[in-house]
């Protein structure tokens, strides 16, 4: 039976929205919301993975399990790998790499992209959704994923292009990313012995340093639509319907 395990990485300096992870909503805070969300996926172990004692703290103290990274590292990629050699789990066949910032992701989606991946031998896979709002090809904070053919539930398509500027009437398979990826263990440390890329640097989006790479990055439909939360107004906006739901 393929195995997986789940890496949150997290840090306290995003610069959009700094010590977003320890923000609370139904008196919970962020990392722990998204952390639940992995361990209910039931879909392998699940660590977080942090260089800060802020949030080591907040993990441990809520019944979680937490790494200890470097403090500073380019990009979320960079800090699973370090927390996976940490582990040295040796039997591990997939590593799930989930957003920090996505406490709304499906716990389906989440399962789904896992036995996806597995069932398709993906060297790297991730998921994305319908766009219906016409707002979100405007919203640079929204990254736009487009794909070889065209998704749903049974299909999956390789990836051609990440970007926050991609227009409605530019690409035909444009969907909304959503922040979460699965790798083969040897492609992950691949990805990161690789240098960033110009385009990675210049759109903050690692995955371009994938693909500008050959590695092929596989899509996965998702049914639910998830937000992020990048900024002041979307913790505000993701607060409202949390706290409503309850």
């Amino acid at each position: 039976m393929r195995k997986s395990i789940v890496l949150i990485p997290s840090r306290m300096a995003a610069t959009r929205l700094p010590n977003k992870p320890l923000l609370k909503i139904n008196n919970k805070s962020l990392i722990m919301h998204v952390y639940q969300k992995a361990k209910l996926s039931n879909v392998g172990d699940v660590y977080v993975a942090t260089g800060d004692d802020e949030i080591f703290n907040e993990v441990i103290k809520n019944g979680g399990k937490c790494l200890k990274t470097e403090k500073s590292h380019q990009t979320g990629t960079d800090r699973i790998f370090d927390a996976f050699k940490k582990l040295d789990i040796k039997n591990i066949n997939y590593v799930i790499n989930l957003q920090g910032d996505e406490p709304l992701i499906d716990i389906k989606d989440i399962q789904n992209l896992n036995i996806k991946a597995i069932k398709n031998n993906s060297d790297m896979a991730t998921l994305a959704c319908k766009i219906d709002d016409n707002k979100i090809f405007e919203n640079k904070n929204i990254v736009k994923v487009v794909t070889n053919k065209e998704i749903d539930n049974n299909t999956i398509s390789s990836a051609i292009e990440f970007s926050r500027n991609i227009k409605k009437y530019d690409k035909n398979n444009i969907y909304h990313h959503i922040g979460i990826y699965i790798y083969k263990p040897s492609i992950l440390k691949k990805f990161v012995q690789l240098q960033q890329t110009k385009d990675e640097k210049k759109e903050k989006l690692e995955q371009l340093r994938a693909l500008q790479n050959n590695i092929k990055i596989d899509v996965v439909f998702a049914n639910s639509k998830p937000i992020g939360v990048d900024t002041k107004k979307d913790y505000i906006e993701i607060k409202k319907l949390m706290e409503y739901k309850n």
